[in-house]
């Protein structure tokens, strides 16, 4: 009984304490849900962070590059790379916990001069040794080591959160870039019809003006239009190219062959009906508020060990082996041979360097806290104003369609008028412009009202799994509302 009770204390003193504050995940500092922002209740329905990029995104083409993207990226590249380097960082951490055994072997022949031998004649001598040895291991007696190794794990799994954060942007990104390069291309084609309609009204002014039909400010008025047309042509074209360009930055390399055809804008198969549930599911979920809470851990776990250098820490140094003054001799019986040699370090004057190396590891924790609670109050705003957004861009495509209608009636007409001679021409240039302008909002409504979709995806925490995870507790059939 006396032989397990030593045992027992023997274990509980290598053991040590840990002198590292319990952590306890500050209260988030944002509303439980997000119902004043016109959220309703997401009971039963699939979280958002576990709808798939290939289920959101309908359009083939996008999911080909998001598959091209995820390969090439060299921002998501270095992501991994730097997973790598904290993962080796962690393990070189853990490994301080474990005495370090090293296996030596090594033979001294030498010899001593007669003035310095101790029989007055000169010697030879030699000397053969083998044996296991532990160098400077420290018994973790107040947690030092272990909470060094809890940082170094929480800033490993930070780095991992930061890829999945990676991740998430990137395919946002090459959506947002994506809509905006079909949008570019659709605005190319209505400066294109544009500039075809002006050139039709330009020619009919010259004919008239020739025949003396049409004065010479008409005749002006139609040239600067059609000059306008180029000009807002070339912006278009412009747009387009640099839309490409952003595209092939995103995915690594140049588009590739064999793509699928695009989709119009307004065909692209976005969820409309992202479930979005609790803030505090989002918090749970979304990798950059998780990757927060990581360093708040590892900023916590510091603490313990600057208050473990108050204490005393002791290492051991030892071997042992076999020894011999003849190599023929060195596993003879009685030849073994061993060292111990403990030593106790205890600070006793260090000019403050122990409180001040405490009070910097606290202070990190609470900037630690400070920058959790802002990734919580970022995180919670842009879902909010991705909210906010979703309705608000319903209503004004609604409305600018009907501009559009409107215009477009108001341009037939003029343009009728203009040709029987009952209105200016200056009536018909501003219905031109008016109805061009109408057009222009229209598509950028459009545009926006996507990427408003893509930015509630991504505030969610989605674009992290390829397909959708089915949860066993939440029906299959979640809700998936597509425009």
């Amino acid at each position: 009984m006396s032989k397990t009770l030593m045992a027992a204390a023997i274990a509980a003193l290598l053991g040590g304490c840990s002198l590292m504050p319990e952590y306890e995940r500050p209260a988030a500092p944002v509303e439980a849900d997000f119902s004043a922002h016109g959220a309703a209740a997401a009971s039963g329905q699939q979280l958002a962070a576990d709808i798939g990029w290939r289920q959101f995104f309908g359009d083939p083409r996008l999911q080909r590059l998001v598959d091209v993207a995820l390969e090439n990226n060299r921002d998501l590249r270095v992501a991994v790379l730097n997973i790598e380097i904290a993962r080796a960082q962690y393990g070189v951490t853990r490994a301080d916990q474990f005495p370090t055994l090293s296996g030596n072997a090594n033979g001294t022949r030498q010899r001593t001069p007669a003035d310095l031998s101790y029989s007055g004649r000169a010697a030879v001598g030699s000397t053969y040794q083998v044996n296991l040895g532990v160098t400077a291991y420290e018994l973790d007696l107040f947690g030092r080591v272990r909470s060094l190794s809890a940082a170094a794990l929480n800033q490993y799994l930070a780095t991992e959160e930061s890829r999945r954060s990676t991740q998430i942007s990137l395919i946002a990104q090459l959506a947002n870039a994506y809509l905006n390069e079909r949008a570019s291309d659709e605005l190319l084609a209505l400066a294109e019809r544009t500039l075809k309609t002006r050139q039709e009204s330009y020619d009919l002014i010259k004919l008239r003006y020739d025949a003396g039909a049409a004065s010479g400010l008409e005749f002006q008025q139609a040239e600067s239009l059609i000059q306008s047309a180029r000009a807002e042509h070339a912006v278009a074209e412009r747009s387009k190219a640099q839309a490409t360009n952003a595209i092939v930055l995103l995915i690594g390399q140049p588009l590739p062959a064999g793509l699928p055809p695009p989709r119009p804008l307004h065909e692209q198969s976005l969820m409309t009906d992202v479930p979005v549930g609790l803030s505090s599911q989002l918090i749970e979920r979304r990798p950059d508020v998780r990757a927060a809470e990581q360093q708040l851990r590892s900023a916590n776990a510091n603490i313990g060990a600057a208050r473990a250098a108050f204490f005393p820490r002791i290492s051991l140094t030892g071997s042992f082996g076999t020894a011999s003054s003849q190599l023929s001799g060195l596993f003879d019986s009685g030849s073994h041979a061993w060292s111990f040699a403990p030593q106790i370090s205890l600070p006793l004057f260090d000019a403050g360097r122990n409180r001040a190396n405490l009070d910097l590891a606290e202070a990190r924790k609470n900037v630690a806290v400070a920058n959790y609670e802002k990734s919580i109050q970022t995180a919670f705003r842009e879902v909010a104003d991705a909210l906010d957004a979703k309705g608000s861009y319903d209503m004004q495509i609604q409305a600018q369609q009907a501009l559009v209608e409107a215009s477009q009636r108001s341009f037939e007409l003029s343009d009728m008028r203009y040709r029987n001679g009952v209105e200016s021409y200056l009536t018909l240039l501003d219905a031109q412009r008016s109805l061009f302008t109408a057009e222009q909002g229209l598509l950028q409504a459009r545009t926006q009202r996507l990427n408003n979709l893509v930015a509630l995806y991504k505030s969610l925490g989605g674009g992290w799994e390829e397909n959708t995870v089915v949860s066993t507790q939440q029906p299959a059939a979640a809700a998936t509302v597509r425009q």
